[in-house]
C-alpha cells in the first residue's frame, strides 16, 4: 500500500484501519491538509486521505438539518445553506492563510474534529454545540454511528459532541449531521475610535451586556487596524460591535449603543459590505496571516483579564488582537520562538488556556501545544484513547504525548 492511503468509502475505511492494526502502523488522518499543522507534530508510517469522501447526503432546510461526508469542502456547504437564507451559525474560521495556504480548503470532517468557532463563539458555541450525529471509524476498525438527524436525540452519552475537537485521535469521521440556522438578513458594526485595551474591554462589556444584542464585539490596536483594509485608514485603535438583523432593529439599536458610548470616544460604523469583510478577517485571524513564520497562539481568558495579559506579551515584542468580548486573544510572537513559558506563567495569574497554533515542527514536537492536563483530565483522556484507540493507530501524540 502507499503512503497515502485514499478509502473511497466507510467500508475501506474500515479496511485500512484493520490493515493498519494488523501491521503495526500508525496513520495520519487528514482531509484536504489546511489544518494540518495544527496541534503537535508527529510523524505516521501513512496518511488516512478522506478528501474522496465528499458530498451532502442531507439537506432539510425546513428542518435546519444537514448531513455530509466528512471531506465535503466547508465551502460548498456554506454556499448550499445561503441558497436558503441559512448559515453555520457558529462561523467557523478557515485555518488555511494562518500557514500559507489558500482560503476555502477546509472540510466538514476536519471543522468538526477541530472544533472550530468564530466570533459569534461566546453566543452560538462551536462546532460541537451543533453537531447532531456522525458516523466514523474508530482505531479499533469498527464503524459506528452516534446521535440522529434531530435536535432531541440524544440517550447516554453524546457522542458527536464527546468526539469534536478530538484531533482525529479517537476516530476517522465518515459523515456528520449538523443543525444550520436562519442567517441575518443584513449586518452593520458599530466602530469606537481610539480606546486602549482596558478601555475597549470595558465598552465591549457594557455594550455585550446592554439589551441590544451585540452578535460580535472585537478590540483592535491600531497597527493591527491597519492590516484589515475596510478599516485601515482610520489611524487608530478600533472597537467593533456587530449588530445583525432586519434593518430598522440595527438602525433602532446602534442608535441606542451610540447614545451609551458615545461618551467614550469618536463613533463610526460599517455597512454590510464592509462589517461582513471586517467579521471575516477577524474570524479567520487575518492579521497574522502575513508573515507565517512567527509564533502564533490562541488563548481564552476572562474578558477584563485579556488587556492586562496582552500589555504583558507586547513587553516580548508581541503582536495581540481581542475577539469574544475580549475572552479570546490572539497572540503573534516577533519572531518563531513561541516563548510557552513566559505566556503561560502569565496567564496562569488570569485563569484561562493558551493554545500554540503556529510554529516550527521542532517547536511543536517538543511543546505542550495544548494546555497541560491536571491528573484528573489526563487520565480521563487516556481512558478514552484506550478505548477508541487501544493500539494507538489514529494521529498518535497529535494532542498529547502519548496519546
Amino acid at each position: 500500500m502507499s503512503d497515502r492511503l485514499c478509502p473511497r468509502d466507510e467500508a475501506e475505511v474500515v479496511e485500512t484501519v484493520r490493515w493498519a492494526i494488523s501491521e503495526g502502523r500508525t496513520l495520519e488522518v487528514a482531509g484536504t491538509g489546511s489544518k494540518r499543522r495544527l496541534g503537535r507534530h508527529v510523524q505516521t508510517d501513512a496518511t488516512l486521505d478522506l478528501s474522496s469522501l465528499t458530498g451532502v447526503t442531507l439537506y432539510e432546510p425546513e428542518e435546519l438539518v444537514l448531513s455530509a461526508r466528512a471531506g465535503t469542502p466547508l465551502s460548498e456547504i456554506r454556499e448550499l445553506v445561503a441558497g436558503s437564507k441559512q448559515m453555520l451559525a457558529f462561523e467557523p474560521m478557515d485555518y488555511g492563510p494562518l500557514f500559507g495556504k489558500p482560503s476555502g480548503g477546509g472540510t466538514l470532517g476536519g471543522m468538526m474534529a477541530t472544533n472550530l468557532a468564530g466570533p459569534r463563539r461566546p453566543s452560538a458555541g462551536a462546532a460541537r454545540d451543533h453537531a447532531l450525529g456522525l458516523r466514523g471509524v474508530s482505531g479499533r476498525g469498527e464503524a459506528f454511528k452516534a446521535g440522529g438527524r434531530v435536535v432531541k436525540n440524544v440517550t447516554g452519552y453524546d457522542l458527536p459532541r464527546g468526539l469534536a475537537g478530538s484531533y482525529g485521535t479517537l476516530a476517522a469521521f465518515t459523515e456528520l449531521t449538523i443543525k444550520v440556522l436562519p442567517r441575518p438578513e443584513t449586518q452593520e458594526t458599530l466602530l469606537i475610535l481610539g480606546l486602549d485595551e482596558a478601555a475597549g474591554a470595558s465598552a465591549m462589556s457594557a455594550a455585550v451586556g446592554s439589551y441590544y444584542d451585540v452578535s460580535g464585539a472585537a478590540h483592535l490596536p491600531a497597527e493591527i487596524a491597519a492590516t484589515i483594509p475596510v478599516v485601515a485608514e482610520a489611524g487608530t485603535s478600533i472597537t467593533c460591535l456587530r449588530l445583525e438583523g432586519v434593518l430598522p432593529s440595527i438602525v433602532h439599536r446602534r442608535a441606542k449603543l451610540e447614545e451609551m458610548l458615545g461618551a467614550r470616544g469618536t463613533l463610526g460604523f460599517l455597512t454590510a459590505e464592509k462589517s461582513a469583510a471586517l467579521w471575516e478577517a477577524l474570524r479567520d485571524a487575518l492579521p497574522f496571516a502575513i508573515d507565517t513564520t512567527r509564533a502564533l497562539w490562541r488563548v481564552s481568558t476572562a474578558p477584563m483579564a485579556a488587556p492586562t495579559l496582552g500589555a504583558a506579551m507586547r513587553t516580548l515584542g508581541a503582536a495581540c488582537f481581542y475577539d469574544w468580548t475580549g475572552g479570546l486573544v490572539w497572540i503573534e510572537m516577533p519572531d518563531g520562538e513561541p516563548r510557552a513559558g513566559t505566556l503561560r506563567t502569565a496567564l496562569r495569574e488570569f485563569g484561562g488556556h493558551a493554545t500554540l497554533i503556529r510554529a516550527s515542527e521542532s517547536a511543536r514536537a517538543a511543546l505542550d501545544v495544548f494546555e497541560p492536563l491536571d491528573a484528573v483530565t489526563g487520565a480521563l483522556v487516556t481512558r478514552m484513547k484506550n478505548s477508541f484507540d487501544p493500539s494507538r493507530v489514529l494521529n498518535p501524540g497529535r494532542m498529547y504525548a502519548g496519546v
